[in-house]
């Protein structure tokens, strides 16, 4: 992922299409299909076909479901991530999770467990 004019750039989803901001809090249900990218805290449920972005400063208390899950934040439920997980160094992950591609840095704080599937999707 890089940044071109301070938009996060997803190669193979395209552009973020929607960004819940650093001083955004939203509680209830969510769900997209386009590319998301979450700043600020949710708590509730997500579920989705799209790609989820969550970044350093993204606080979740929610069970995810979407095709592509990048967590920079922190997610405290469980998250199933169709086609792949990917947990970058600042992540923390405090829940179960379900994947067919899983990526952790160096350095991920996770507490829970972790199923491999089948993807839907073949690459």
């Amino acid at each position: 992922m890089t940044k071109k004019k301070d938009q996060v750039i997803v190669s193979e989803h395209g552009l973020i299409a929607t960004v819940l901001g650093k001083e955004t809090s939203f509680h209830g249900s969510l769900s997209f299909k386009k590319p998301l990218q979450i700043s600020g805290e949710f708590e509730g449920e997500i579920d989705s076909t799209g790609y989820l972005y969550i970044s350093e400063t993204g606080r979740i208390k929610a069970d995810i479901k979407a095709e592509t899950v990048v967590v920079a934040g922190e997610v405290t439920g469980n998250i199933t991530a169709v086609k792949k997980l990917e947990v970058l160094p600042s992540g923390k992950i405090h829940g179960n999770i379900k994947t067919a591609k899983l990526q952790m840095a160096d350095g991920v704080v996770f507490d829970g467990n972790c199923e491999m599937i089948m993807s839907d999707n073949k690459d």
